[in-house]
């Protein structure tokens, strides 16, 4: 079968939530925006994750053994989804800048907008080439608060967001998230191929940093 026979658009169609997943070995900890966390069993309560292996979270789950997975709510913020969607742990302590807390296997987790916590022991990690699956056995669930939680399908039609290209759902720049039109007055908007995020100005500055994903100007095009 050709590759034209696949519509990679029709991905977006697949139900997935939002979730930061997160991890921390003494002082080193970090996180990631993933889309990826699944209920695998019921008898054990055991989730599965999926995380890009270049990603600082995924190395500090290896070491650590664990990870939380905490379920966004629709309310979350494009400066939350890009602080911990687009950039790395590795470049800049994520956690100085939320509210944070510890769960009872030591690990990190982010409080902003959560509306639910699950903290899970590896029990199993599958290979999947580009990405590693992390199978957990659940050792607490708590319920944080309420409201619409964020699903993959509103970060992308309402929220207008990107897809980092670590993230297993990343179909390239072609089929990123619908582009917002510019506004009635006709206005210039310029958006970022990265993160989605939209700049409002007749020019873009050369020196311009995307306050979401932190990317210079040359990621932005004219929409």
């Amino acid at each position: 079968m050709s590759r034209s026979s696949i519509d990679l658009t029709a991905f977006f169609k697949l139900s997935y939530g939002l979730y930061i997943v997160s991890a921390g070995v003494g002082e080193k900890k970090s996180g990631c925006v993933v889309n990826t966390v699944t209920q695998v069993t019921a008898v054990p309560e055991r989730l599965a994750v999926t995380v890009n292996k270049d990603n600082y979270t995924c190395e500090l789950i290896q070491q650590s053994g664990f990870f939380v997975a905490t379920v966004l709510t629709q309310d979350a913020g494009m400066d939350l989804i890009g602080l911990f969607g687009f950039r790395s742990g590795r470049d800049e302590d994520k956690f100085s800048q939320v509210d944070e807390a510890v769960d009872g296997n030591g690990m990190p987790y982010v409080l902003n907008h959560a509306a639910a916590l699950f903290s899970c022991k590896v029990c199993q990690t599958v290979d999947l080439g580009t990405h590693l699956m992390f199978i957990g056995d659940v050792t607490e669930a708590r319920h944080l608060a309420d409201g619409e939680v964020l699903t993959y399908a509103y970060y992308h039609a309402v929220k207008k967001g990107g897809t980092p290209k670590n993230a297993p759902s990343y179909k390239g720049e072609e089929t990123a998230a619908p582009k917002e039109e510019p506004a009635s007055d006709k206005k210039t908007v310029w958006r970022c191929t990265i993160c989605g995020y939209l700049a409002e100005m007749e020019e873009l500055p050369a020196d311009f940093i995307c306050p979401i994903c932190k990317k210079d100007a040359s990621f932005f095009v004219k929409v």
